[in-house]
């Protein structure tokens, strides 16, 4: 059999398909990838962005394709199917190049016993596809692309956006940007425009939508610190927060540093901003961002916020920002590998952090203090059921009603839910400690 040669964007895109769904590794892993030039590595990212994103419906078609199990040390061969079957029904890919790629690069793999079969499975595809997915599609969660675990929870806290959600969680995110408070939203929006770069307005007062994605480059005044890429629903958390000047701050968990960079933005001093994150390689990115901010002073310490004997010099808080380890439900669409890497029982381990993480960082805030709990998920076990169990077991506790112009009040705080007015899936809680309370 004649074949076109390997495609080395293609071979990457699948020995990284093949690390998320059997190796268990994420997509943000190091990898050999980042070595390609710019256009071919934009190439690889949506290859392998699409097809981890489709894995569960694709999967559901090649069970079809494939009745009997390949062989462990064939595996890879899956990932080939997965990458050709994702290209042909969601990239728009010319069939025979496609098709001829994906078995010159069986045998390149070292799998050239098995070219006939993906041969044969993909052109069956191309032949029985309406057929094949309307079969793989009697499933709720497989039209979604979840697992049946994931879509069965997400169904049970939001039966009547289920669909939305769906829908949201299998769209690329748009990239967003947060505009500097001294720069001003409008005057940066003419800046993108004499540059030829198009934007929505987005829900809150800072974010601007781009239209299409560009290279920081391409950013007028980036590298000063004039804008900075952050989702609109993530740029509620310092404006609600909202530090002042002479206010002692605490940012529990830093990295990457887009919400300590905005709370400086929003008023709060350097010298009493505190960025605590528990993983140290981490905070590399949180002082990059402080330095092209330009905000030069700020305490950046790497322990884990739960054991403050780590970390707190006894001083309270004026203010405390926990933006909480959690599932990431709410930003699948940026980061699809979550749906072949999360498990359930993830949400009880993630949801004892959490508690551990409240009920730590409450004793170094301030009688009078607030403290800002915020999650990228729109699990209500991570979420209102949290914040409600810490308020009924916390006699100084009271929430703060907030009120955003996306998303809705639930039973304690406010959720947004993906794709809402282009926002990822956030949830807020803000925290009052009353005061004359004893300060531990």
């Amino acid at each position: 059999m004649k074949t076109a040669k390997a495609d080395p964007v293609r071979r990457h895109a699948i020995l990284a398909l093949h690390a998320v769904v059997c190796e268990g590794r994420s997509l943000s892993a190091p990898s050999d990838a980042a070595e390609l030039e710019p256009q071919a590595l934009a190439r690889y990212r949506a290859l392998v962005f699409t097809a981890v994103r489709w894995r569960h419906r694709l999967d559901a078609v090649i069970d079809q394709l494939i009745q009997k199990p390949l062989r462990r040390r064939d595996l890879r061969v899956r990932s080939v199917v997965l990458l050709a079957l994702s290209e042909l029904e969601y990239l728009e890919g010319a069939p025979h190049a496609v098709v001829d790629s994906a078995v010159a690069l069986t045998s390149a793999l070292g799998h050239a016993q098995l070219r006939g079969l993906v041969n044969a499975v993909l052109r069956r595809f191309l032949r029985e596809r309406d057929s094949l997915l309307s079969t793989a599609d009697r499933s709720p969660a497989v039209r979604a692309s979840l697992p049946d675990w994931l879509y069965t929870l997400l169904r049970n806290d939001w039966p009547a956006e289920i669909q939305q959600i769906a829908v949201a969680g299998n769209v690329r995110g748009p990239m967003t940007l947060r505009v500097a408070e001294r720069v001003g939203r409008d005057a940066y929006r003419e800046r993108l425009s004499a540059v030829d770069l198009t934007c929505e307005l987005g829900p809150g007062t800072t974010d601007l939508v781009l239209d299409q994605p560009v290279a920081v480059s391409r950013l007028p005044g980036f590298d000063n610190g004039d804008c900075s890429v952050q989702d609109s629903a993530a740029q509620f958390a310092a404006l609600l927060l909202r530090p002042r000047a002479g206010e002692r701050v605490l940012d529990a968990c830093a990295a990457p540093g887009g919400k300590t960079g905005h709370l400086l933005e929003c008023g709060a001093d350097a010298t009493g901003l505190t960025a605590l994150d528990a993983d140290a390689s981490r905070l590399a990115r949180v002082r990059e961002t402080l330095e092209r901010l330009q905000f030069d002073g700020v305490t950046v310490l790497a322990a884990d916020a739960a054991d403050t004997t780590q970390w707190w010099d006894g001083e309270g808080y004026d203010a405390v920002l926990v933006d909480a380890p959690c599932s990431g439900l709410g930003v699948l669409r940026r980061h699809p590998d979550i749906k072949s890497l999360r498990r359930a029982s993830d949400l009880d381990a993630l949801a004892e952090k959490q508690t551990a993480m409240l009920d730590a960082l409450w004793a170094v805030l301030k009688p009078g203090g607030r403290l800002l709990y915020a999650t990228c998920s729109i699990a209500r076990q991570e979420n209102e059921r949290q914040v409600a169990n810490f308020l009924a077991r916390t006699a100084d506790a009271v929430e703060v009603a907030v009120e955003l112009p996306v998303g809705r009040a639930v039973s304690v705080g406010w959720q947004i839910l993906p794709g809402e007015m282009a926002c990822d899936g956030f949830y807020y809680a803000l925290l009052h400690r009353l005061t004359g309370s004893a300060h531990t």
